[in-house]
């Protein structure tokens, strides 16, 4: 059997989140604070872990029961690969109606991903970026 992870019973960890960013070296840190923090601001359902290397964010609410490889919680997660960009990967971004294009790729797996090279960039693109976020919350099998 499977061994649970605060992800899959959608747990909220602030604090493991908090150690990561502390030590992160990354040119463009205070754009991922920024992230970050509007990512968490969007719902109170949204909770946070470390989840493949890196702060992940997630539904934290009551689900029906689903396989952990479905990744039916799973909002967002930061990719920090890029040292002129913070790439976001929305894993169930396929899922998401995004008439402004702010979601790039076309995965056979569904991801999608917003790349931001500054936080006036990323304000720019709040509104449809907030809208993506509440549509995918919405989508959760609850």
């Amino acid at each position: 059997m499977k061994k649970e992870t605060n992800l899959t019973k959608g747990i909220t960890e602030p604090e493991i989140v908090d150690t990561y960013m502390n030590n992160l070296k990354h040119p463009l840190f205070d754009l991922a604070e920024y992230l970050r923090t509007f990512i968490l601001s969007i719902d109170k359902s949204i909770g946070e872990g470390i989840y493949w290397n890196v702060p992940t964010f997630y539904f934290t609410g009551e689900m029906k029961p689903f396989n952990p490889k479905e990744y039916k919680r799973f909002i967002v997660n930061f990719n920090f690969y890029k040292q002129d960009t913070i790439r976001l990967i929305f894993l169930r971004g396929a899922d998401a109606t995004d008439p402004t294009g702010l979601l790039e790729g076309d995965y056979k797996d569904g991801r999608r991903v917003a790349s931001f090279k500054s936080i006036d960039e990323f304000k720019s693109k709040e509104a449809a970026f907030k809208k993506i976020i509440k549509q995918l919350l919405n989508i959760m099998d609850k």
